[in-house]
C-alpha cells in the first residue's frame, strides 16, 4: 500500500493553481486537499471555478500556475488516471447497447474491473442488465452514469452535480450508494448545488466563490463560521415589535409561534425578556448550511468594484 492509501493521506492536491481563460481568471490561487477515505463537497455559485479545479485534478485541463497532484503524479499519468472514475456534467448515453454490454464496455478499459454482478448491485441496476439504453428513464441512466464510474474499481470518485434532476427518492437512493463507497475506504470529490446534499454526505467542505477558497471545514464548522441564530418563541410581542429589536434579520409568524433570525441574538432576547416576561417556548439553533452559505458567497461592494 502507498502512502497516498493510507487514512487521511492526501490523494489528490491543488498548490497554488490559477487558470486563465484569455482574460478571464477562472481560479485564483487556490489550495486543496482531497484525503484518502473522505467525502469532499465542493461548493460555489455558478462559475466559481469549482468545475474548473475539477477538471484540472482529472487531467482534463492544465493550471496557468500552481501545481496539480493526483496519487502524487501528473493528474495526466496513465497509472493515475486508471485509479479514479467520474461522473462530469453533460454525459450522454444512448444507442441499443444494452446496459450489460456497455458496463462490459467500459470495464475493458481497467487492468482489474470489479465484476459484472458487483458493478450492477452497487448501481442498483440488478433488475436492468438487458435493457436497452434508449429505454432508461433519466434516474436510470445517470446510476448507469455511476456504474461506469466505478467499474474500474477506483479509489477516488469525481462527482460534478450527479443528482440534477433526480427526484427525491432517487436522490436517497444514490446517497445510499456513495455511503456504500466511502464505507469501502474510497475517496468521493462530489460538487453539487443541492446544500442539503453536502451536509448528510461531506465529511469536509471547500466553499469557492469567484476563484478562490473561501472556507474550509466540517458541515457543523462552516455552519457555525455564520453569527445567524433561529430563535423559535411564544410571545405576546408581534412582528413590528421584534423587528425594532437589534440584530433581527427576519421575523415570521409559525402558528403560534414566531420564526426569528438574529445576527448575536443575545442582546436581542435580553430586549425580549424585558418586553415579555411570559416569553416561554423558546428554541435556539444554529445557521443551516444554506444560510452559511449564502453569507460566504455574497459579493460585497468591496469585491464587485475590484
Amino acid at each position: 500500500m502507498d502512502s497516498t492509501s493510507k487514512t487521511g493521506a492526501a490523494v489528490a492536491v491543488l498548490t497554488g493553481v490559477s487558470k486563465r481563460y484569455g482574460k478571464v481568471l477562472a481560479v485564483d490561487g487556490v489550495n486543496l486537499e482531497v484525503r484518502h477515505g473522505e467525502v469532499l463537497a465542493l461548493l460555489g455559485p455558478n462559475g466559481a471555478g469549482k468545475t474548473t479545479s475539477v477538471n484540472m485534478l482529472l487531467g482534463l485541463s492544465r493550471p496557468s500556475s500552481g501545481n496539480a497532484l493526483l496519487f502524487g503524479r501528473s493528474p495526466r499519468d496513465v497509472g493515475a488516471r486508471r485509479r479514479i472514475g467520474a461522473v462530469l456534467q453533460g454525459a450522454q448515453l444512448g444507442g441499443h447497447a444494452r446496459v450489460g454490454e456497455v458496463i462490459r464496455l467500459y470495464s475493458g478499459y481497467y487492468p482489474e474491473p470489479m465484476p459484472l454482478a458487483e458493478i450492477l448491485r452497487s448501481a442498483g441496476l440488478e433488475d436492468l442488465e438487458k435493457r436497452p439504453v434508449l429505454k432508461l428513464s433519466g434516474g436510470q441512466k445517470q446510476r448507469l452514469l455511476f456504474a461506469l464510474a466505478v467499474c474500474g474499481n477506483p479509489e477516488l470518485l469525481f462527482l460534478d452535480e450527479p443528482t440534477a434532476g433526480l427526484d427525491v427518492e432517487s436522490r436517497r437512493g444514490f446517497w445510499n450508494r456513495l455511503r456504500e463507497f466511502k464505507r469501502a475506504g474510497r475517496s468521493i470529490v462530489l460538487t453539487t448545488h443541492y446544500l442539503e446534499e453536502a451536509d448528510a454526505l461531506a465529511d469536509r467542505i471547500v466553499v469557492i466563490n469567484r476563484g478562490r477558497v473561501v472556507a474550509e471545514g466540517t458541515p457543523a464548522e462552516i455552519k457555525r463560521s455564520v453569527a445567524q441564530r433561529h430563535i423559535r418563541c411564544v410571545t405576546a410581542l408581534n412582528e413590528t415589535q421584534i423587528r425594532r429589536l437589534p440584530g433581527v434579520n427576519s421575523v415570521r409568524q409559525d402558528g403560534k409561534r414566531l420564526d426569528i433570525v438574529a445576527a448575536h441574538p443575545e442582546g436581542m432576547l435580553l430586549e425580549m425578556l424585558k418586553l415579555d416576561p411570559a416569553l416561554h417556548d423558546l428554541e435556539i439553533t444554529g445557521a443551516r448550511l444554506e444560510e452559511a452559505f449564502l453569507a460566504l458567497t455574497e459579493n460585497r461592494p468591496e469585491e464587485q468594484a475590484a
